[in-house]
């Protein structure tokens, strides 16, 4: 058996250790603590936004920066359609319903001439939004000047769910700048990781202040443990701020080398007929946190779920692109703007291996099983008894 290729897996850059050392030597282990209070401090200098609060993951970080501003019970909250569920499910953590907008083909992130028109329609009804969601993409930004121009003439805060785009640029900026909010994740197989964990930034220090408060239990200044609120348990402990700060030191190099392999996926698969790459907007520089295509069927002989399925047999870690929101049994009822640019994108789309880790040998090993696909039919079942075996799940980097 080959050994397993995954999508993206943690890279270490090995200063890592150093600072986790030193938080053992402090003895400081438990949440807060040194090596947290100087990984917000290191984090806020490189994405140039001032007031940032280190949380247990970036769905922590939306569900409180959804609350300090106002989302409650019968509210509503849009959000693109095409992102992954965290950034959209403490939407009805507290208690407000979800609507969606369908994407752009130019970013595949919200397409803000919809979000135009779903806003005016709802003015005049008198049923505005509470908060508008942007999410960046695989790595790339969303357009935050034209949907914050939009928002803005509502008077409506914009969240930017940048988990995935921590190196992404747009116009010069860091990703999500000009959100009233912005989160970041530090999952496993982010750009960079801290194994689990997320940031809030603003710069507005009042929220970022109000979530620290929060995601410590909401305990009040007081001798003894008094509580005029209902807080969470939402900290990053000291041990993985440490691991963060040392990621921090290769973020740059992290970025390169993710679009050092998208280029070598392009150089190699794109004058092949059907496949297509996602695109890089003109407004900014995508970090291609993932390397993702598109797969038309009847062009390339093979379709997406062929292609993954295939790469999956020779132990190779691909996936489809995010299923729509809309498209969730569990947000069946909630109203949708458009759709059919999100769904073309899922049933198309095929992210590949991009860890930035991953050699040539690796990379041509998944070009090569691509490329042996084509035309090979579309038949999912007969692919797996033309290699003789049955296709099983397997276990995989989140």
């Amino acid at each position: 058996m080959n050994k397993r290729i995954y999508l993206s897996p943690p890279h270490m850059g090995g200063e890592e250790i150093k600072f986790v050392q030193e938080a053992f030597e402090s003895n400081y282990i438990a949440p807060l603590g040194p090596q947290v209070d100087a990984f917000e401090r290191e984090f806020t200098d490189i994405v140039g936004i001032p007031h940032a609060v280190a949380l247990a993951s970036g769905t922590a970080a939306m569900h409180l920066a959804l609350r300090i501003l106002g989302v409650g019970h019968g509210d509503e909250v849009i959000a693109p359609s095409l992102t992954f569920i965290g950034g959209v499910s403490p939407v009805i953590f507290q208690g407000a319903r979800l609507s969606f907008i369908d994407s752009d083909r130019i970013s595949w992130n919200m397409d803000p001439d919809l979000l135009a028109e779903e806003l005016k329609k709802r003015e005049v009804v008198g049923k505005l939004p509470k908060v508008v969601i942007t999410a960046d993409i695989y790595g790339q930004c969303a357009d935050m000047d034209k949907i914050s121009e939009v928002c803005t003439r509502y008077d409506i805060p914009v969240v930017s769910d940048s988990a995935e785009a921590l190196g992404a640029t747009y116009k010069g900026r860091s990703a999500g700048a000009g959100a009233r909010a912005v989160i970041y994740s530090f999952n496993g197989n982010k750009i960079i990781t801290t194994s689990g964990g997320g940031m809030l930034l603003s710069e507005d220090k009042a929220i970022v202040e109000q979530a620290r408060f929060l995601s410590q239990q909401a305990r009040d200044a007081a001798p003894h443990y008094e509580h005029t609120q209902l807080g969470n348990n939402y900290r990053m402990s000291n041990i993985l701020a440490a691991i963060g700060r040392g990621q921090l030191r290769v973020l740059e190099e992290r970025v390169q080398e993710k679009r050092r392999i998208f280029q070598y996926y392009k150089n190699a698969l794109s004058d092949i007929p059907g496949i297509e790459f996602m695109p890089e907007a003109p407004y900014g520089q995508s970090t291609r946190w993932l390397t993702v295509v598109l797969i038309d069927p009847e062009k390339f002989g093979a379709t997406r779920e062929y292609v993954r399925i295939a790469l999956e047999i020779q132990n190779i870690e691909s996936r489809p692109v995010w299923k729509p929101m809309h498209l969730q049994p569990v947000f069946k009822d909630c109203p949708m703007r458009g759709g059919s640019v999100c769904e073309y994108l899922f049933n198309r789309g095929l992210c590949l291996p991009s860890g930035s880790a991953m050699t040539t040998d690796d990379l041509d090993r998944v070009i090569q099983t691509i490329v042996d696909c084509r035309k090979k039919g579309t038949e999912v079942p007969q692919l797996a008894v033309d290699y003789g075996q049955r296709v099983s799940p397997r276990i995989t980097q989140n």
